[in-house]
């Protein structure tokens, strides 16, 4: 995860960048048949998070907060590790929330609208 460490911190925390991000995570997928399982769901982490803020307003300072967590998660994965440490960081990051979802003061979710 070095390379896309690497990258993401060199980038911009708006959404082009989650988008370009799921891109690299398809091509590494395809490039390393044996990280597979954690691309695919690192890129569903990213997905939901794209989905929520998809034409809606992006808080600057939770974009970059967003973009901070997940160079912090990246940096804390083995991709060389044994298959047990793969498995414990796809279990990891399947439990893993890239952003807070915000209350409502009425006590529900509230989730920026399309």
């Amino acid at each position: 995860m070095n390379d896309l460490y690497s990258w993401i911190a060199h980038q911009h925390h708006g959404l082009h960048t989650f988008k370009s991000f799921q891109d690299k995570l398809e091509q590494l997928a395809e490039h390393h048949p044996a990280q597979r399982g954690l691309c695919r769901v690192l890129s569903h982490l990213v997905q939901d998070y794209i989905e929520a803020f998809d034409e809606a307003p992006l808080p600057a300072e939770l974009a970059r907060n967003v973009h901070h967590r997940l160079m912090q998660l990246l940096a804390s994965l083995e991709l060389h590790g044994d298959s047990e440490r793969k498995l414990a960081d796809i279990n990891r990051l399947a439990g893993f929330a890239l952003w807070p979802i915000p209350q409502s003061p009425s006590g529900g979710e509230h989730r920026p609208h399309h």
